[in-house]
């Protein structure tokens, strides 16, 4: 099915000839010589894109540009004047306009226009179509739980999902820390970016550098070629370090740096880099022993610390028992 597009012009002429460069191109089309006319058309018809005047008669192009952005934001709007000035195009982009065509303009450049703005459309609802796969397969149906203390960390998740905060989770082995953090990321405005994890205490402490930070040739033996690291890879999304209380010391002084000013160097660079990431953190153990003995730094702590999560043992939620029984039950019956 065709792309709709509708164009809205008190100049009927010019009116009829976009639509028929339009429909030239494949697309569908729809006219209305108003604002108001227009807004009747989308009430009752479905368009994918709005092309519209800035000065008409009644309540003009930028008031339907306002309308259209709130009662349907996913559609972009271009406007179009013979009045072309550059606080017109700056309160129009403001609102929320898609881009900005000035009178008289080339049926190329409205195509182009109009190509970008329904591309952009494309590729928004194919992120956010991403997005609400993630949030299904790590929404908060998939972590069984309705005691009190799991009910709590619900809102805990709703709270911070939506910022950038780091994230510290701790419980025992076995209670779903990781499933938490990706939780937290597949609610986040980073969720169609990585999430990237890693368990500190599964690797032996000489690969965990080279693993977070990458490499470059010749940094050790065996180096044959540059890697980069699991920090690169997250870029723009969530980083997931697990079991963080068994990070080694040196490595804590050099990733307190990633999250002072989002910089580091690759093993056997001089070069600095810069890393865009959201941090969530998970330990088994109590790392303010672990600071108190002097095997984790303060500071670092602090700093990862900023919004706790604990999740306790299964034996003091007692209620969530029978709902796991149940969901294993299926799972392995499916099976």
């Amino acid at each position: 099915m065709p792309e709709r597009i509708l164009v809205v012009d008190d100049e009927v002429d010019l009116a009829t000839s976009c639509t028929r460069l339009l429909e030239s191109r494949g697309y569908g089309t729809g006219i209305a010589c108003s604002a108001e006319e227009a807004l009747e058309i989308l009430a009752a018809q479905e368009f994918q894109l709005v092309v519209t005047d800035l000065k008409m008669p009644g309540i003009g192009g930028m008031e339907l540009l306002r309308q259209v952005r709130e009662g349907a934001a996913e559609i972009p709007v271009i406007m179009m004047t013979a009045y072309s000035t550059v606080e017109d195009a700056v309160e129009a982009m403001r609102l929320g306009a898609a881009d900005f065509v000035p009178k008289p303009f080339s049926p190329d450049h409205l195509l182009i226009v109009i190509e970008k703005a329904l591309e952009k459309r494309s590729l928004r609802q194919e992120n956010q179509s991403l997005r609400d796969q993630l949030s299904r397969h790590y929404s908060f149906d998939n972590i069984i739980g309705k005691s009190a203390s799991m009910a709590q960390i619900f809102e805990s998740i709703k709270k911070i999902s939506g910022t950038d905060i780091s994230v510290l989770i701790s419980g025992a082995s076995g209670t779903g820390k990781e499933l938490i953090a990706r939780s937290i990321h597949a609610n986040s405005k980073r969720a169609t970016k990585p999430f990237v994890p890693i368990n500190c205490g599964a690797l032996p402490e000489n690969l965990v550098e080279s693993e977070i930070f990458g490499y470059e040739r010749g940094a050790f033996t065996g180096a044959a070629k540059p890697k980069p690291g699991l920090l690169e890879e997250a870029h723009g999304g969530t980083f997931f370090l697990d079991e963080i209380g068994e990070l080694p010391l040196a490595l804590q002084v050099k990733f307190l740096r990633v999250l002072e000013d989002g910089r580091f160097r690759r093993l056997g660079s001089n070069q600095e880099r810069e890393v865009d990431v959201r941090l969530v953190c998970a330990t088994n153990r109590n790392l303010e022993q672990v600071v108190e003995e002097g095997d984790f730094r303060e500071d670092l702590f602090y700093r990862i610390n900023t919004f706790p999560i604990h999740l306790p043992p299964l034996r003091e939620r007692r209620d969530d028992i029978a709902l796991l029984a149940d969901h294993y039950l299926q799972v392995y019956a499916d099976k």
